[in-house]
């Protein structure tokens, strides 16, 4: 007697501050038989699950990941083809660079039923806790999310040039190793170099920290303070609101520029 095949939900757990997960979400990990979690959950969330569901960490730091995505994808399609419901719980949301769409992909490819359960994402989560509204009728008309980090490390396939003009608000994840560079091509393409920025360190949790500065000073100052992962970069005139609008208690606020 063959097994029914399980279904696996990829679920987005929110951007860190775990009263952000969605109740949908929360009613997957109730269900769940297995749970396979990244780093950037907050172990929190993972009370909602059932008592005897298997837990499985797959955490990737920058340069170092436990499990490799090949190891991830396989995982997902063997706990499902032995009739168990899987959750894939993901930081932020699982389609904006959380690799989502690949991991769909390959169940599609098994003949595995999926669900795709849509998480509130960190470029505009941080921003929003930092007080910067990402868009504004007055300062910020148009709004991208762009990856700071590639397959080959910099992010060299970026279209630079049409951003750096043709946009008013840029939201930057995984880019602080590659910060200097990504400076350097926006300057390249003629963005100015007073353009406020903001890089808001661990967003939506007790460990936020936001430094500003601009195109031309945030390096250094990024450099000065220390600045490490997880950080989202903001773009934007938009940044300005943040010393009137910021709400959230911050570990250090220093909203810094030289």
């Amino acid at each position: 007697m063959s097994i029914e095949k399980g279904k696996v939900y990829i679920v987005g757990a929110g951007p860190g501050d775990p009263d952000l997960i969605t109740i949908k979400a929360v009613k997957c990990l109730g269900l769940a038989d297995v749970i396979v979690y990244d780093r950037l959950v907050n172990p929190v969330l993972l009370q909602y699950g059932k008592r005897d569901a298997e837990f499985i960490y797959c955490g990737k730091a920058p340069g170092n990941h436990c499990v490799p995505q090949e190891g991830i994808n396989q995982l997902l399609v063997e706990k499902s083809l032995t009739g168990k419901t899987v959750v894939r719980l993901k930081g932020g949301d699982p389609f904006i660079f959380g690799r989502g769409g690949e991991e769909a992909e390959v169940l599609v490819q098994s003949g595995i039923e999926f669900e795709i359960i849509p998480g509130i994402t960190s470029g505009i989560a941080a921003p929003a806790y930092a007080g910067i509204p990402v868009t504004h009728r007055e300062l910020g008309r148009s709004f991208a999310v762009v990856t700071g980090h590639c397959i080959s490390g910099k992010p060299d396939k970026i279209q630079w040039k049409y951003l750096a003009k043709g946009v008013d608000t840029l939201a930057i994840y995984m880019g602080i190793k590659n910060l200097p560079y990504i400076c350097q091509q926006l300057s390249t393409y003629g963005k100015n170099p007073q353009t406020p920025i903001a890089i808001i360190e661990q967003g939506t949790t007790g460990y936020q920290r936001t430094v500003c500065g601009t195109l031309g000073t945030i390096v250094e100052i990024a450099e000065k303070e220390q600045v490490t992962n997880p950080a989202m970069i903001v773009i934007g005139e938009v940044v300005k609101l943040s010393e009137k609008l910021s709400w959230f208690p911050e570990r250090e606020k220093e909203m810094l520029s030289v």
